[in-house]
């Protein structure tokens, strides 16, 4: 049974020990990132996470519960096969403890996890007595029996095993013997890292900072890790807090992926730990492959980068305001609170209405364009007119660079629209197909296409391909992958002004443009014509036409 049981409160404050010099980073993306509403991984994809991840330097990647589903199982059977090849991380299974009342050398999850094949596993054992009694069903002595067996059947096959004591926090302030309890029974029976989970997301860091620090002069000779959960918006600040009072393993998931509102955000934790706190996480040189691990794993997993997402976020050092960009143009650190360089990110100064010559100006250096004192007004003046009219330059980089050619007397000669026509036709069969025609002058000849396609945009796209790209051969590298439209004023109904953005890469950049009209097709041919143009300029292809 549990031994005293003291009540948290009026406990002598804990001072925080001195910061150890490195954490361990155990990534949990592919088991608790995976069970975030909407995220879905195939076997292929928990693959190149993994590749990812391993990429990044982390210390441990937790790769599923094997035997929980086919899935997993197939995971652990590919990686031991030979289909995952990790550098720098150990892969970890994870599982309960045994069941009630039955032995950890004929549990089937105990088998599951030897078969994985890992050297490292992690259990998760019920560490809130109210859990034990009413989830399990079964006595609290039992449940200390679960956890001794349990770890020390593992390691006396040889593994090393971490002890996730599920629903910490809050077991902790009910019945902190028993919370105690748990964590001996493991740490007895063998266990290298006890991991404190705040399974419920709830506490603050204030908490973290008192149970984390009883905790650490509890156990002096084992490791401590943390496992929180974000439901109160802390996750990463408990992490911070938690290796504040001597935890030396962070949990978490790459851009915070994971149940309800997700786990600790690891390209978060890492950077705090590593560049404010002095903390070691992963390999310094690797700290710049943040960013593109991040996005990278976002493109595998099918969700968007959020843009405003701290450290890694395409708007993490975006500066619109006037005041902030001509204040960097001096010094970088003036709006800027680590060098964006440090972790792969980078400055952006944004345009819009808003934005003052200086403004203008370094996002033009930025470009590679000199635009005198007469190029600058004229900018500004259209920028003001255009973003009155709905254009919204901040999130068209494309079109914005063509803008800033056109105000030094620079007009494109790739090609000249005599007319384009758009018509679809509902067939006998019920199908609607769209065909465009396109009229364009290129070089000295007048060229006539007509393409299919499957909306206006596409058909459009398709004539204008077969009209032009006999002579630009590198427009088969530029590809449109996004497009967006927006009712910028739906009290008009049908005769609202619509706004259209395209997005398109050419295998290295991306970029996007953007047309506004109250004739949708009419914006979008602008928003497709400012791509195609863009594409042409940056992939190297001569223009035709130099009298156009």
């Amino acid at each position: 049974m549990s031994g005293d049981h003291e009540h948290p409160a009026n406990h002598a404050h804990v001072a925080p020990p001195e910061l150890p010099d490195s954490v361990d980073v155990y990534d949990t993306t592919l088991r608790d990132g995976s069970q975030q509403e909407g995220l879905s991984l195939t076997v292929d994809d928990k693959l190149r996470v993994a590749e990812q991840l391993d990429h990044l330097g982390v210390q441990y990647i937790e790769g599923g519960w094997p035997g929980a589903n086919p899935k997993d199982a197939e995971f652990f059977r590919r990686a031991a096969a030979g289909d995952l090849h990790l550098h720098h991380a150990t892969l970890v299974a994870f599982g309960s403890t045994r069941k009630a009342g039955g032995r950890a050398e004929t549990d089937p999850v105990m088998a599951d996890m030897l078969a994985a094949g890992t050297d490292v596993v992690c259990l998760v054992a019920k560490s809130a007595a109210w859990h034990v009694t009413e989830t399990l069903r079964t006595s609290l002595s039992e449940a200390l029996d679960m956890v001794a067996d349990s770890v020390g059947y593992l390691v006396a096959q040889g593994k090393r095993v971490f002890l996730d004591a599920e629903h910490f926090f809050d077991g902790y302030g009910d019945d902190q013997a028993f919370s105690r309890d748990v964590l001996r029974a493991a740490a007895g029976a063998g266990a290298e890292v006890l991991v404190l989970c705040d399974t419920n997301g709830g506490s603050l860091p204030f908490e973290v900072e008192r149970v984390v620090g009883e905790i650490r002069e509890l156990f002096p000779s084992t490791g401590i890790g943390c496992h929180f959960h974000n439901d109160s918006g802390c996750a990463v600040a408990n992490s911070l807090m938690a290796v504040r009072m001597g935890a030396t393993q962070v949990q978490g998931c790459i851009n915070g992926y994971g149940e309800r509102t997700g786990n600790a955000d690891l390209t978060s934790a890492i950077p705090d730990l590593s560049l404010k706190m002095g903390v070691a996480t992963i390999d310094r040189e690797r700290l710049p492959l943040l960013t593109s691990v991040s996005h990278h794993i976002a493109e595998v997993v099918n969700i968007a980068p959020d843009p405003h997402q701290p450290f890694v976020g395409a708007s993490a050092f975006a500066h619109k305001a006037g005041l902030h960009t001509s204040a960097i143009a001096r010094s970088r650190d003036a709006y800027e609170h680590v060098d964006p360089d440090s972790i792969g990110n980078g400055t952006r100064f944004v345009v819009s209405e808003m934005a003052g010559r200086s403004t203008i100006a370094l996002k033009a250096e930025q470009m590679g364009l000199a635009l005198d004192g007469p190029a600058l007004t004229t900018v500004v003046d259209q920028l003001k007119e255009l973003e009155h009219r709905g254009y919204h330059f901040e999130v068209a980089d494309g079109s914005l660079e063509l803008l800033m050619r056109a105000a030094t007397g620079w007009k494109q000669a790739f090609f000249g629209l005599e007319s384009h026509r758009v018509i679809t036709e509902l067939r006998e069969d019920g199908n609607f197909v769209t065909e465009a025609t396109v009229k364009v002058l290129v070089g000295d000849n007048r060229v006539i296409a007509t393409a299919e396609g499957n909306g206006p945009v596409n058909a459009l796209d398709a004539a204008m391909r077969q009209a032009i790209g006999g002579v630009y051969p590198k427009l088969s590298l530029v590809h449109l992958t996004d497009y967006k439209v927006r009712v910028l004023d739906t009290s008009r109904g049908t005769a609202a002004v619509t706004r259209v953005l395209i997005d398109s890469t050419d295998g290295d950049r991306t970029w996007t443009t953007i047309g506004v009209s109250e004739n949708v097709i009419e914006a979008s041919w602008s928003a497709l014509a400012d791509s195609l143009v863009f594409g042409l300029l940056h992939v190297g292809e001569p223009e035709q036409n130099p009298a156009l």
